[in-house]
């Protein structure tokens, strides 16, 4: 929710931003032409918009029509499509080629601003030419064949060619898209793996985890420098003390009086079984006298192991239990400080090795028959839009599929192992997730973020040109980790908001002012 908040608040301040830099209009109502409007960038009637993509590259260019002998201005935005953020340096080269003309070349050396060049183009031949805009960068070079175009014999004849039409659509401009989470993606066929839909939990393997609690009331005392959250700490240290509270069976000097006791009575009854052996070998006493004094001896032996045996317990500072580590890993839960009082079993410490982790997923038991054939799984936690994948023989492998349907929740355990930046997954870390079952077939896909919910439809967002989009509905398949399928809506080669799909959805509020005529 927070993140949505944000991002509202974000998009709503770069709208109004925009809507103040609007262009004035003319007594009419039209926008300026463009030739007359120095930042070159206007979107009135008759303005030719085009978009297209390279693999690296980015162009939304604007320009007046084409006159022989007039001053064209173009507003070429230019984004890379590795972050979807501006190109800030470069060389911007336009071409007008073909039509048995010689060709026309026009330069700039850099922006006006980040993202936005301004070559102007004087044509001096008339007809259908190829437009091309070149690319040139510190870091690479690129070419944009944007198809034919026409140049005019004179203003009379670009007027009369040139339809008056208004955009529709939903306006998003590249300035907007530039300063915000934000990217597109092309709908493309790609392999998409049966799933089954599961919930879980991720949590630590059972070996690799400890809950060390109190063995009996007391204050816990440090040993050294107190122990704390995110430490990591070997099997067998020590990690502090549990001095017992006074008076009771566990008082630590009733202990030593009882391990001292013990000791005599245990002295007392060896001397006894000694003197009676030594009798019995004379004949002056009988054998019951000594299988006596053997059991008296035995028991008392009994007695001081165990006196001692709880001695032994209550050693080091203050005469504490010690507290160590049963295992090796991170303390990812502290629940107590120095000199806190614990009652018996309070949870102290919570030790887990979080380099390998364990996904319990459940499985409802209608998909049960499906899980005979699983491959991986697929998981993301919530607020991410990112997931992770699980891949057998690379970075994790199934446990186990349970073979009992829990009885309350009607579902059936799925366990997986996995290993991951330890930081990144908190231990019981609820999920929602798929299992992969079966084989590979070819299906239409966009990444899962590109779909919003609206009141139980799919939506997303299809860029219809540069700064414009259009809501569509999409009926939706089997989903593949952050790719879902489309069975219905979409069609090859669009492009889809696959990341600031709620930034659009929210400038569809404003359309009306921020569609149009907005200075660069």
């Amino acid at each position: 929710m927070n993140k949505i908040l944000i991002a509202a608040l974000c998009a709503a301040a770069l709208l109004a931003a925009c809507g103040e830099n609007d262009h004035e209009h003319a007594e009419d109502g039209s926008h300026p032409a463009a030739a007359e409007v120095e930042a070159g960038h206007d979107h009135g009637a008759g303005t030719e918009k085009l978009t297209h993509f390279t693999e690296r590259t980015e162009i939304f260019v604007e320009f007046p029509p084409l006159v022989v002998g007039e001053k064209s201005a173009f507003a070429a935005h230019l984004t890379h499509l590795s972050d979807f953020k501006a190109v800030t340096a470069g060389k911007v080269t336009v071409h007008l080629t073909g039509g048995s003309q010689p060709d026309e070349v026009f330069s700039i050396d850099g922006p006006s601003q980040p993202g936005i060049f301004r070559p102007e183009a004087t044509p001096k031949y008339a007809g259908e030419r190829e437009l091309t805009i070149e690319v040139f960068t510190p870091e690479f070079s690129v070419t944009h064949e944007l198809g034919p175009v026409t140049v005019h014999s004179d203003r009379k004849a670009a007027e009369a060619a040139t339809p008056v039409y208004e955009d529709e659509g939903i306006g998003f401009t590249k300035e907007q898209q530039w300063k915000v989470d934000f990217a597109t993606v092309e709908v493309v066929e790609r392999p998409i793996r049966a799933t089954v839909a599961a919930t879980g939990v991720v949590r630590a393997r059972p070996d690799s985890e400890a809950l060390l609690t109190a063995v009996a009331p007391g204050q816990v005392q440090p040993a050294g420098t107190f122990p704390r959250l995110g430490q990591a700490v070997k099997k067998g240290q020590l990690l502090g003390y549990l001095v017992p509270r006074l008076g009771g069976e566990t008082d630590l000097a009733s202990l030593r009086a009882a391990a001292d006791k013990a000791q005599v009575e245990h002295q007392l009854a060896s001397q006894e079984l000694t003197r009676m052996e030594s009798l019995f070998k004379d004949e002056a006493v009988p054998e019951k006298r000594v299988q006596t004094a053997r059991a008296a001896s035995a028991a008392a032996r009994a007695d001081l192991a165990a006196a001692q045996q709880r001695l032994g317990q209550y050693s080091g500072a203050s005469g504490g239990i010690p507290l160590r580590a049963p295992v090796s890993g991170t303390l990812v839960d502290v629940r107590v400080s120095a000199g806190a009082f614990a009652q018996e079993s309070t949870l102290l410490f919570h030790i887990a090795d979080r380099n390998q982790l364990w996904l319990e997923l459940r499985v409802p038991e209608s998909e049960a028959a499906r899980l005979n054939d699983v491959s991986g799984a697929a998981f993301r936690m919530p607020g991410d839009a990112q997931g992770v994948e699980i891949v057998s023989g690379k970075n994790g492998k199934l446990v186990a599929v349970g073979g009992a349907v829990d009885a309350v929740t009607r579902t059936v355990p799925v366990v997986f192992e996995f290993s991951a930046p330890a930081a990144q997954f908190p231990i019981g870390m609820a999920v929602q997730a798929q299992v992969f079952v079966g084989g590979t077939r070819p299906a239409v896909a966009i990444p899962a973020s590109s779909v919003l919910d609206e009141g139980g439809m799919s939506m997303v967002f299809v860029m219809i040109g540069g700064e414009l989009f259009e809501r569509r509905q999409v009926r939706l398949g089997a989903r593949d980790g952050d790719w879902v399928e489309v069975l219905d809506g979409l069609t090859l080669g669009s492009r889809v908001v696959s990341r600031g799909a709620y930034l659009v959805k929210l400038a569809a509020t404003g359309t009306a002012q921020i569609g149009h005529g907005h200075a660069h």
